[in-house]
């Protein structure tokens, strides 16, 4: 699970428009006004779900009570597959967040090129309040809520905010017992492996990021950074995400300098032990406190000195308001959508990198469909198998969105990084091409592509 971080307010200080559907809304905008030679019309048959479930559920709670609970399933498209997406348990779910998320599962895994359309589920609750009884209840009353709104060549869970592969566990024995005498395995990933689970699909997501990371510095963008060896990097998180890139980041030698949770953060400048951050961790219910290390906010982690670093929690941590002062050489997105539109013009134009979220964290949905085609197959692949399978598609997905990338006319290049006195906010400019708008240009593109093969029924 991710360890959520709460995002600020907007306030009159922040005027920025951060509803995720209004941010996926305007990434896609940039990318569509670099898109030449599609089909009329083709276009705004993507920017629109194919199908979005609503539902309200009633759940017995331990205490005899009785509590209404609203869930949603946003399928976006199913031209490449099957729809493929997380559920998240999180209070502050909505049918926009959903709606946006499943949009953005589209695109990645036109990336990653793995035969899935963008899907994405939540149900509106605090974990954190819920017994794991109460959990479970919720969990098989919403698939049965959801009934053959799921299935394994329909629409397929997996993990996501507040849920793990228990909740998975539960998916799958509620779909089975609604779906007796067909393989059921293959309607969720991210399940334990006595159940059909993948090796490696716990620390894929983590691994992902670090692997498209590497492949990136391979390719020389930034002269003064050609490996991870010897970086420093802050991550925003400790949740499975940034717990796994932490250790995938420190063995290939790198130096972890700060880590985060919802209740702060800690940073030394030579280096976190992650053994002591997480028996520290274990004890206390917090990494704040780690002895010889300072006490940051999360907000000051985003702005320290560092070449690399890693939001791995929840959207809206880099925004117009502070973009100006991150240090960073390259950001990695490793949550989905911690960087505004507007915070990405202004770091690019300070010439500073976003490897996006559609690239950086797919690798969650690779090994998902790894375990989709185990359980189909009713195979088991050991974990260097699966690594190796994980490595080659992210490195292949970073070399076409950097040539995608390159095939843009752009300016100069990116802007030398600015003094600190000058308004960060007065460098945004739409000629300057990001990686984002590269990613999407390439997924749309290969998803217009696909559906024309289709052609258009009837």
């Amino acid at each position: 699970m991710i360890d959520p971080i709460e995002p600020p307010l907007v306030g009159a200080d922040n005027p920025e428009e951060l509803n995720p559907l209004a941010i996926a809304r305007q990434q896609f905008n940039r990318a569509r006004e670099k898109l030449a030679g599609l089909k009329k019309g083709l276009i705004e048959f993507f920017e629109a779900p194919k199908r979005s479930v609503a539902v309200c559920f009633p759940v017995e709670m331990e205490d005899g009570s009785v509590r209404s609970f609203h869930g949603f399933r946003v399928l976006h498209s199913r031209v490449m597959g099957p729809g493929k997406g997380g559920i998240r348990y999180h209070r502050d779910v909505t049918a926009a967040e959903v709606a946006a998320l499943a949009a953005l599962m589209t695109w990645k895994c036109a990336i990653v090129k793995v035969p899935f359309g963008g899907a994405k589920g939540g149900v509106v609750c605090n974990p954190k309040e819920l017994s794991e009884t109460e959990l479970r209840r919720i969990t098989r009353r919403f698939v049965h809520e959801l009934g053959d709104n799921i299935g394994p060549h329909t629409d397929i869970p997996a993990p996501d905010l507040y849920t793990n592969e228990q909740t998975m566990a539960w998916i799958f024995d509620t779909y089975e017992a609604l779906h007796p005498g067909a393989n059921s395995r293959p309607v969720v990933t991210g399940k334990p492996i006595d159940l059909g689970g993948s090796a490696g699909r716990r620390d894929a997501t983590g691994l992902g990021a670090f692997l498209v990371t590497e492949r990136f510095l391979e390719l020389g963008l930034i002269p003064s950074m050609v490996s991870v060896a010897g970086a420093t990097v802050a991550i925003q998180g400790y949740g499975q995400v940034a717990k796994a890139a932490a250790h995938a980041f420190r063995d290939a030698g790198a130096i972890i300098v700060a880590l985060s949770d919802s209740q702060g953060g800690i940073y030394d400048p030579k280096g976190l032990d992650l053994m002591d951050v997480a028996n520290y961790k274990q004890e206390h219910g917090t990494v704040v406190g780690l002895p010889e290390t300072k006490t940051i906010t999360n907000e000051d982690l985003l702005e320290l000195e560092c070449d690399i670093l890693i939001p791995a929690a929840l959207g809206n941590q880099i925004r117009q308001d502070n973009a100006g002062r991150i240090q960073a050489k390259l950001v990695i997105e490793a949550a989905n959508a911690p960087v505004t539109p507007a915070a990405d013009d202004i770091l690019s134009a300070r010439g500073i990198f976003v490897l996006p979220d559609i690239l950086a964290n797919a690798g969650g949905v690779t090994v998902s469909y790894f375990e989709w085609v185990q359980n189909i197959e009713n195979e088991e692949w050991d974990l260097d198998d699966v690594n190796r399978r994980l490595k080659w598609r992210m490195r292949r997905a970073v070399d076409d969105v950097v040539e995608c990338w390159r095939g843009f006319d752009l300016p100069t290049g990116l802007i030398p990084e600015i003094d600190d006195a000058e308004d960060p906010s007065a460098l945004a400019t739409s000629d300057i091409v990001d990686l984002r708008t590269a990613a999407l240009v390439l997924a749309v593109r290969r998803v217009a592509q696909a559906t024309l093969e289709r052609g258009i029924w009837p």
